[in-house]
């Protein structure tokens, strides 16, 4: 009599081995093999197939029979002409928080799954407790697996707003007792906190690995697109930056948004990643507060220090995250290397680009920074990757090299190219009316950019400049 055969299958990408292997050599995951026996008879199945059974054994006992029918009815038919799909508008739930309503597209839309990412401790769970007790019309359901729902009252109460009767508390881990309690209630929006630490009974791994990560977002996927009721899910942040678990988990979910700032300062950007209801352009700034996150419909004001005159190493910029812009101050001090190697350290900023920068000023206009130590700061403890940044740096490190305040009243935009040129930036119009509605009275753009004004007049004197000298001499004379 034939023994059956053994083989080890990777569950995150199907890689065959014949022995159990602790890492992965096509995916690069760890711990991800498991032990598949093929019946003898079954010569032709190969392990990849018996895997594929397992999984969807797995993924089709993930959620009850009653969701799993009307997700399968939904999506069997024949098939049809893309004209003849009829169109409709759907209706968004508004989330009563200008911020988020600009990230999402709008609002929530009924049947979808958000993934909403971030450090520890950076206001993940505030963001959207906070949220729900704002949505006094909504049944909500808040599931919590790492919270006692003691935490979660202590935490209620320090939001400003007081508490909504409307939601309900749920501390549980297991996805099966989860969808009974949905089906007993039937709430209209529910959130997952967080999704690395729920579990379901058809797989056999820990949680937060990688197999229940993607069985427990497959189930409340489905149970999202069968009810129409929207899922938010809160991911953890690796220490490479990107949500733990499966990049599946990404691609399965209609929205990805990050929650990122410093835990030190006091302001949050909220961003979106993807988005297939909305743009994945919008950006949400928050002010961290001991009542809650407050959201910055003018961010512009608080980023911009009241008393900047007579101070060196500050020049302003006209910055764009996604559609929006406002003004940046950047701060730099240039000081003797005490120690005979210059430093250089940069924060809110790349510090290759500011490398590559203080390059282009010692070669192209003839500043000696090698034996200078530099450092360069954004103020509000923002991280900005705006390409347009370059001429505020470049003229905060000269402000400070030779101790000369910038004048007062004058704001700058601009890419810094490799030979000195300063190149056009998108959205110039927008950073000029930015610039003029908070009362400044001149302002160095690009020379490329003049035509992308179509003539228009602006109440701001305009300074086109084609290279970093030009820029400099229009500064410091």
């Amino acid at each position: 009599m034939a023994k059956d055969k053994i083989a080890y299958v990777c569950e995150n990408c199907g890689q065959e081995a014949a022995k159990w292997i602790g890492k992965c050599p096509s995916c690069n995951q760890w711990n991800t093999f498991r032990e598949i026996r093929i019946a003898a008879g079954s010569g032709q199945q190969s392990a990849r197939e018996a895997a594929r059974e397992v999984s969807a054994v797995r993924r089709a006992g993930a959620v009850g029979d009653s969701v799993r029918g009307a997700h399968h009815s939904a999506i069997r038919g024949n098939a049809q002409r893309l004209k003849d799909i009829p169109t409709k508008a759907e209706p968004r739930m508004d989330m009563n928080d200008s911020e988020l309503n600009r990230v999402l597209g709008g609002g929530m839309v009924p049947g979808s799954i958000v993934l909403l990412g971030g450090d520890p401790g950076i206001g993940k769970s505030t963001l959207t407790l906070q949220t729900i007790m704002r949505l006094q019309d909504k049944e909500v359901l808040y599931v919590s697996g790492e919270e006692s729902a003691h935490q979660l009252r202590m935490r209620a109460d320090r939001i400003e707003g007081g508490i909504n009767d409307k939601v309900m508390i749920l501390c549980e881990t297991s996805v099966e007792k989860i969808f009974d309690q949905i089906r007993s209630c039937t709430p209209d929006l529910v959130i997952i906190d967080s999704i690395q630490t729920m579990e379901t009974e058809t797989v056999d791994s820990a949680p937060g690995s990688i197999t229940q990560i993607r069985e427990c977002a497959s189930a409340l996927l489905r149970f999202a697109k069968a009810s129409g009721v929207p899922v938010i899910l809160i991911g953890h942040i690796t220490k490479e930056g990107s949500i733990a678990g499966p990049k599946i988990l990404e691609h399965i979910v209609d929205a990805v948004i990050q929650f990122e700032g410093d835990r030190q300062g006091i302001y949050r950007i909220l961003r979106s990643i993807k988005n297939r209801f909305g743009s994945t352009s919008e950006l949400g700034i928050y002010e961290m507060l001991q009542n809650g996150l407050r959201p910055v419909s003018n961010p512009s004001e608080l980023l911009l220090s009241d008393d900047r005159e007579g101070m060196s190493g500050i020049a302003i910029s006209s910055a764009v995250e996604g559609m929006r812009p406002f003004l940046v101050e950047t701060q730099a001090l240039v000081s003797s290397a005490a120690y005979g190697t210059p430093q250089r350290s940069a924060t809110g900023f790349d510090q290759r680009r500011l490398n590559m920068l203080l390059a282009v000023l010692e070669k192209r206009v003839g500043f000696k920074l090698m034996q200078k130590d530099v450092f360069l700061n954004i103020a509000g403890g923002l991280k900005v990757t705006d390409m347009a940044m370059d001429l505020s740096v470049i003229a905060a490190v000269i402000s400070s090299n030779l101790d000369m305040p910038i004048e007062e009243g004058w704001c700058l935009c601009g890419e810094v190219g490799l030979s000195g040129e300063v190149r056009p930036v998108s959205r110039i119009e927008q950073r000029i009316q930015e610039t003029e509605k908070l009362g400044f009275t001149d302002i160095i753009i690009p020379k490329r950019n003049i035509n992308a004004l179509n003539g228009k007049r602006f109440n701001i004197n305009i300074h086109p400049a084609r290279k970093v000298e030009e820029a400099v001499r229009e500064l410091f004379g």
